[in-house]
């Protein structure tokens, strides 16, 4: 490609594997872009999307490198220079790259920003690595950069976990964007963003593009976005590059794309061929039901000063719900709405300066003042499924090891063969028979383990399983395959569900019933195809936003 920004060449990536030995994960990748121009890279977990930004920025794990390939980055606008070869460059030449010439955006601004910097500190310590500013000149200009992001001015003095999810995000981009560099790779950057943030940072991302003709690597498993937003999609497959091209041309203009892979993820979208299979509705909702919230309200203090509490919250203010045995229930919203936190308070997980009040009852026992043994043995009736299954699994211990300590902390009365028994059961029950459980967490893919983190759920064979975003980060192909796997679930099992999304395709997919919520309250509720009706339902300002936001293709 003429006058291109970035070149890669054949690039080849090699890995080594403890079990498998040596092995090539990334197999003669050529891609080129010019400025201003957006690629989106597209394909299953596994296909070497992350690896492929990794070998662009030397930024590899230990166990793995370039084999052979180039990676050709060419001068600023202005300079008349060779381009720079990546993989030939020394540590101190990188770091020139790195931030000045390449800046990335990682899927979980969380785990990128530093916890005890504040945003400001972090800033001003990007500017000064790839600028000449320093002192107040720095701080000004992280402050226009915090405003060029949508951000206040307040932000520059607060630490991460004082932002919500969309305000991190934000604020990584503003650090990856200081250097001013010509090439930005966002790396699956909003997909556990709700769908609104969603495409409020995607506007964002493309208006300064737009600006500053930046270059953009696009990462994402979502094809809807990649069409939307991309001049060119790159489909990977098993570390090989399968197509690329306009997305009219690879999605194809009937919408019947020629390429299985394609089309198997099209099929994986809510509501495609895909999905379906394994989906009834649960029981009649007049049936009598295992949970029922009333009236409940969560606050969180906030910092004492002199003795004083400030900036309390309220995080979930007076809701209530119900939900039958085998039935749905979707809990939708936009992020920081409080949908975490009624997980956290139904599943009595809430941080210790956190109060929560009204009523929960699962059947007769109410849930809130249990203590000690009691809530233990409730514990065995309300199971929760986080987002995140790396973060939520024990990542020093065996999953083997794991689930037979759920077993035999919540299920003591079983003996050690009934656990095994019960082991064995889970691990064909989720999908998974034949697997290896002598390993430990990071080993697994994205999939088999939030495989995992359900049979852990389960295996106390609880009557209400709270999931908590549980599929945000997977791809479409895994999000299917494990959603058609929790139907299954429920059908066999009869187990009520809460499951908390902000993703109104997922819900008109898997539920029965939906809750909005905004501001920690529920502003529309009832059976889904009467409030997800186009015509009849979506009377809150909320729903409409979210539905709007959806990407389609």
């Amino acid at each position: 490609m003429s006058r291109a920004l970035l070149d890669i060449d054949e690039l080849c990536v090699d890995l080594q594997d403890d079990e498998l030995g040596t092995r090539r994960v990334l197999h003669g990748l050529t891609l080129a872009w010019r400025r201003g121009e957006t690629v989106a890279l597209v394909g299953p977990s596994g296909s070497g999307k992350s690896l492929t930004a990794a070998a662009i920025l030397r930024l590899l794990p230990d166990n793995a490198w370039i084999a052979s390939g180039d990676v050709r980055l060419a001068a600023r606008a202005g300079q008349h220079v060779e381009p720079q070869n990546l993989p030939d460059l020394g540590e101190a030449e990188l770091r020139a790259v790195r931030g000045a010439r390449i800046g990335i955006v990682f899927q979980d601004p969380g785990a990128s920003l530093n916890p005890v910097l504040t945003i400001g500190r972090q800033l001003q310590e990007s500017l000064q690595a790839h600028t000449l500013l320093r002192g107040a000149a720095a701080r000004d200009k992280a402050l226009r950069w915090l405003a060029e992001v949508g951000l206040p001015a307040s932000a520059l003095d607060r630490h991460a976990f004082e932002l919500s999810g969309g305000q991190q995000q934000r604020a990584m981009l503003a650090i990856a964007l200081a250097g001013e560099p010509d090439l930005l790779i966002a790396d699956e950057a909003t997909s556990a963003l709700d769908v609104v943030t969603q495409a409020q940072v995607l506007d964002l991302i493309d208006r300064l593009q737009a600006e500053r003709r930046l270059g953009l690597l696009l990462i994402t498993h979502d094809l809807a976005v990649a069409a939307a937003r991309a001049d060119r999609i790159a489909l990977l497959d098993q570390g090989r590059l399968v197509a690329v091209g306009p997305p009219t041309l690879l999605l194809g203009r009937d919408g019947a794309p020629a390429l299985p892979l394609l089309r198997e993820l099209l099929d994986a979208v809510p509501g495609g061929a895909g999905w379906g299979a394994e989906r009834t509705h649960g029981p009649s909702s007049a049936d009598p039901p295992v949970l029922r919230v009333e009236n409940l309200r969560v606050d969180y203090p906030g910092r004492r000063r002199w003795g004083v509490a400030r900036g309390g919250q309220v995080a979930v203010d007076g809701i209530g719900f119900s939900v039958a045995a085998g039935r749905t229930l979707a809990l939708v919203g936009a992020s920081g709405c409080g949908k975490s936190s009624v997980a956290l308070a139904l599943a009595r997980l809430l941080p210790e300066d956190a109060v929560a009040s009204g009523s929960v009852r699962l059947g007769e026992t109410a849930l809130l003042p249990l203590a000690g043994r009691a809530l233990r043995a409730a514990r065995r009736d309300i199971q929760l499924v986080f987002q995140d299954p790396l973060a939520s699994l024990d990542p020093r211990q065996r999953v083997g090891d794991m689930l037979a300590e759920t077993l035999a902390s919540l299920r003591p009365e079983w003996d050690v063969a009934r656990r095994a028994a019960r082991i064995a059961h889970l691990i064909e029950q989720v999908g998974l028979a034949g697997l290896d459980l002598g390993r430990h967490p990071h080993a697994y893919s994205g999939g088999q383990r939030q495989r995992l983190a359900f049979a852990r759920a389960l295996a106390c064979e609880p009557r209400v399983l709270i999931c908590d975003e549980p599929t945000s980060a997977l791809d479409l192909i895994t999000q299917a395959q494990v959603l058609s796997l929790l139907a299954r679930l429920q059908r066999d099992t009869g187990v009520a569900l809460v499951f908390i999304t902000h993703h109104l395709a997922l819900v008109e997919a898997i539920a029965d019933e939906v809750a909005v919520m905004d501001a920690g309250r529920i502003v529309e509720s009832g059976p889904v195809a009467q409030v997800l009706n186009p015509v009849q339902g979506q009377r809150h300002a909320v729903t409409r936003a979210l539905w709007a936001a959806l990407p389609r293709l």
